[in-house]
């Protein structure tokens, strides 16, 4: 189970500012177990990065990065320390091949993509 500071940090700070394609992304990455997924790094090979580099390669202010998207998208845009962000931290310490914390993170994915189409002006 994702801890409620991970929750928290997740619906203030991280689904604000992820960009519907960004929230795609997501949901396909951790739905199929990629490998493209990573933890415990921002990067590997392009295209594999971790959950704030897939989003950061989605999003307009950054996108055109590519090795340092993830930790530009984590401080420019949603105003969190790479460092300290508990969604990164839990995410490096318990991602990878943990299958509930994927099937977690994507069912809040994907409430935020549902949320958005009921809603389209509120997202």
């Amino acid at each position: 189970m994702i801890p409620g500071e991970c929750v928290s940090e997740l619906h203030a700070r991280w689904l604000p500012h992820v960009t519907d394609a960004g929230l795609d992304r997501l949901i396909d990455l951790l739905e199929k177990g990629s490998p493209m997924l990573v933890h415990g790094r921002f990067t590997g090979a392009i295209p594999m990065g971790c959950l704030a580099s897939h989003i950061g390669w989605n999003h307009p202010a950054v996108c055109h990065r590519t090795m340092d998207a993830g930790i530009l998208w984590l401080t420019r845009v949603a105003g969190l320390n790479p460092a300290t962000s508990k969604v990164i931290r839990e995410w490096d310490d318990h991602g990878g091949q943990n299958w509930p914390l994927r099937q977690e993170l994507a069912g809040l994915f994907r409430a935020e993509k549902s949320r958005r189409t009921e809603c389209p002006l509120a997202g």
